[in-house]
């Protein structure tokens, strides 16, 4: 049989695991922390897991790597240059390792996005031969980008460009352009220099597409480290964890909270997260409460705005939603929340008065509103806040918005000026997040729940840079 490789993705951190196999033994590649969903694919298979390998120390999520080796008996490979708390299989650039009569993994050393990082070539077994089916690169080569080269801190950032462009360059080399490229980041994660720009790829196409093999070095580097923006905050706990060893997950329900006790969370400064849709929120939400809604990257998010170690309790509509936010979580470390609660909003209320209501509106209200005609229901707009990211803010924003990323607000509420806020992202997500923290410093504020390349043409005036 040929080997087979399946993507086991993981959409909210926008990153890719995978499971190759031959039909009989497998080799799952840079797993996330929820291995139950790997055993799961396997058992579906019927392939008994041999090898679990890892191209990196990842900063955006918690590895499963370890915990599944346990649980399966697998080799567990990490690069040997790495300092790591665990016993495992310390391979190294060269190296080669047989998973079965049929397939086999070569290492390559792939510096870059860290400095010992490896890319792990997929050869079968032909009657020529090994052929290369393709490649794991994790954070080296990816689909029309790299991973990114300032996660180790600003000083190492230009050395590992370098290091990734030699990186990338050897692989085009090394491999014939028919070969797979299978990646862990660039589908969403923070790790990826900039975004995929392909659901698959192969070497051929990556040597066409992709800058990283078309422009010398120094021309490369400069441009790379020009584009990159900010990364999430709790990157910093996650590596810590990789590096010392995960713990397995709990994923058990946590404590139920009443009324009462979710008065007492929010008084006391804990974070009381509502996981509903963005809409639900704004038409009746309890006060003190923050909107991250699991339509969206509520974990990224979460991770990035809190001070890490505060406890945090769930809302939701059903316990299964509850279920899900932990899964989230326990990927970017967070372990176990404090408490939740679901069911109607009216039953997290101690007593009405705790229930509010967000306006929402849409950029040709925001237009309407700017020329005098503000719509009827809605308070005129004294700030326009936009809290996407700065490299979305330079390629072009509303003229006289504010600009305050979101992972920034919670520190900087009061660099808000003063009045009416109407707060916009690129759809509504982080806006409605934005809004709630700004409702609960008891500014008022409304949600621009509206795509913002819709924004031009409902009649507002753009700004190209900052």
């Amino acid at each position: 049989m040929a080997v087979e490789v399946s993507v086991i993705a993981t959409s909210s951190l926008g990153d890719r695991s995978y499971l190759a196999s031959d039909g009989r033994v497998g080799v799952v590649v840079d797993p996330q922390r929820d291995v139950d969903r790997v055993l799961y694919l396997a058992g579906v298979k019927g392939v008994r897991i041999s090898h679990v390998v890892e191209t990196h120390v990842h900063n955006d999520y918690v590895s499963g790597g370890l915990e599944l080796a346990r649980v399966t008996g697998a080799r567990y490979l990490v690069a040997a240059a790495d300092e790591v708390g665990f016993d495992r299989v310390p391979v190294s650039d060269g190296d080669q390792v047989a998973v079965s009569d049929s397939v086999r993994l070569r290492v390559i050393g792939t510096p870059g996005h860290t400095f010992h990082h490896l890319s792990y070539v997929l050869d079968e077994a032909s009657d020529g031969g090994w052929q290369p089916a393709g490649v794991f690169t994790g954070g080296s080569l990816l689909f029309g980008t790299t991973g990114r080269t300032d996660l180790l801190g600003g000083r190492h950032a230009h050395e590992l460009a370098h290091h990734q462009h030699a990186s990338a360059r050897r692989l085009a080399d090394l491999l014939p352009d028919g070969a797979q490229v299978w990646p862990t980041h660039g589908f969403g994660s923070f790790c990826s220099a900039s975004q995929a720009d392909a659901p698959d790829s192969t070497i051929g196409r990556e040597k066409a597409k992709n800058p990283v093999l078309r422009l010398a070095a120094d021309q490369f580097v400069t441009e790379t480290l020009a584009d990159l923006d900010a990364y999430p905050a709790y990157y910093a706990h996650v590596g810590v964890a990789n590096t010392a060893g995960p713990t397995p997950v709990d994923l058990t329900p946590v404590t139920r909270a009443d009324a009462a006790q979710l008065r007492e969370r929010i008084a006391a400064g804990q974070w009381v997260v509502d996981l509903r849709h963005r809409k639900a929120y704004t038409a009746s939400h309890l006060a003190g409460t923050v909107s991250l809604g699991l339509d969206g990257p509520m974990s990224t998010w979460l991770g990035w705005l809190i001070d890490w170690g505060t406890p945090i309790t769930l809302l939701a509509d059903t316990p299964e939603q509850v279920a899900d936010a932990q899964r989230e979580l326990v990927r970017i470390g967070i372990d176990r929340p404090a408490a939740h609660a679901t069911g109607e909003v009216e039953g997290w209320a101690a007593e009405p008065g705790q229930l509010r209501e967000l306006p929402m509106a849409d950029f040709p209200a925001l237009a309407a509103a700017r020329a005098g005609n503000t719509p009827t229901g809605l308070p005129t707009p004294d700030v326009v806040l936009d809290v996407r990211m700065t490299n979305e803010w330079k390629t072009g924003h509303i003229d006289g918005a504010v600009h305050i990323p979101l992972p920034d607000l919670p520190k900087r509420l009061a660099d808000v000026p003063a009045g009416t806020v109407w707060v916009h992202c690129s759809s509504g997500y982080r806006a409605t997040a934005a809004a709630s923290l700004l409702a609960n410093a008891d500014r008022h504020a409304v949600v621009i729940n509206d795509k913002f390349d819709q924004a031009q043409a409902a009649g507002l005036a753009m700004a190209d840079q900052a």
